[in-house]
């Protein structure tokens, strides 16, 4: 597709949608050309906020011409049907994460995005900071020797409000689980984008705060990756006052440790210039709050490099970095993880 410009349309008007927005006016190639939600009044503000065409209908939106690609921002277990009428249309998407609450549910935007010809993104902002590359690259080379140890650390808080301001949160129906699904996904994708497949989950969950929800506030899991290496999972939306989100990857030969979008810790036995160089960067700051304490205290940055990936992906005919195969991998995961939280077993994958 040899086009300058791609427009994008976005299904849903919550506050994610405002940051696709954000992304879609920074990215190069790309311009907001519409919106849809099933609320109009909600949509109207929304476009008088990010001036934009207010569609009436979903299928209105799926088969205007200028619409080329559609982000799909609406509640978690709601993913498929706008994706499937969007590919069916011809029309690329960007997802947000979870690709969708289930298997069989992504299997079936996967399969149908395949037999289109389309390209599926899903939205994981995390593998586009330079810290995460860096690992990624250092991983890849075998800087940190045979891996040992993979962890992830989400200690978030959320309120009792957070949950109650829409019917749809707290739901296995539309949220497709709790902590692990809504916040620590991050974090597993990335996990498991260093480690490698994981072959075993064995987890156990909780309730520590949040007493009316569906699903779990708090989760622990403890990994095996097809490498041999272990790993912990734990995260939580129980936390006060809420933490940044932490990463380490330890080997025999290094460890790496990121916190948010910072690099904390670079100690390689085989040290370079390069290393040294990057060590010299690490000072802890951050480029936002993480979403620790408030889902809305995040940059829109990582969004917009995703959005300029999946337009080069699509200009050049190529994969993008996450497309739906690879957001398929951490729902993997995480399924496997709450059924070994619900049957007390080792749960061994692929599912």
């Amino acid at each position: 597709m040899h086009k300058t410009e791609f427009g994008f349309g976005i299904v849903g008007a919550g506050a994610i949608s405002g940051i696709h927005a954000q992304a879609i006016a920074a990215a190069g190639g790309a311009t907001l050309a519409g919106i849809y939600n099933i609320n109009r009044p909600k949509a109207a503000a929304f476009a008088e906020k990010y001036p934009c065409r207010v569609f009436g209908t979903l299928e209105e939106m799926v088969n205007d011409a200028a619409i080329d690609i559609v982000c799909i921002c609406t509640p978690s277990g709601l993913h498929m049907e706008p994706a499937l009428k969007a590919i069916e249309a011809g029309k690329h998407c960007l997802i947000e994460k979870p690709l969708e609450i289930t298997l069989e549910r992504c299997d079936r935007i996967i399969e149908a995005a395949e037999k289109a010809g389309v390209t599926v993104g899903v939205v994981f902002p995390s593998r586009f900071h330079e810290a995460s590359r860096l690992i990624r690259e250092a991983v890849d080379a075998g800087r940190c020797g045979p891996l040992v140890f993979g962890d992830v650390d989400v200690k978030w808080s959320r309120t009792e409000a957070y949950y109650q301001s829409a019917q749809w949160r707290g739901t296995w129906q539309f949220d497709g689980g709790g902590a692990l699904m809504n916040q620590g996904i991050h974090s597993v994708d990335l996990l498991q984008w260093y480690m490698g497949p994981v072959e075993a989950v064995q987890a156990m969950t909780a309730n520590r705060r949040h007493k009316n929800i569906e699903v779990e506030d708090t989760v622990t899991a403890t990994v095996r990756f097809a490498s041999g290496a272990l790993g912990t999972i734990e995260c939580t939306t129980a936390a006060y006052p809420g933490a940044l989100k932490r990463l380490e990857i330890v080997g025999t030969a290094g460890t790496l440790v990121m916190e948010e979008s910072s690099l904390l810790k670079w100690e390689l036995a085989e040290e370079t210039e390069k290393d040294q160089r990057i060590k010299n960067t690490i000072n802890g700051k951050h480029a936002s709050g993480g979403g620790a304490a408030d889902p809305m205290s995040i940059g829109y940055a990582g969004h917009q490099y995703q959005v300029e990936d999946l337009v080069r992906a699509i200009r050049n005919g190529e994969k993008p970095l996450v497309d739906a195969h690879e957001g398929r991998k951490s729902v993997e995961i995480v399924t496997a993880i709450y059924k070994s939280a619900q049957t007390g077993q080792l749960v061994k994958l692929p599912l």
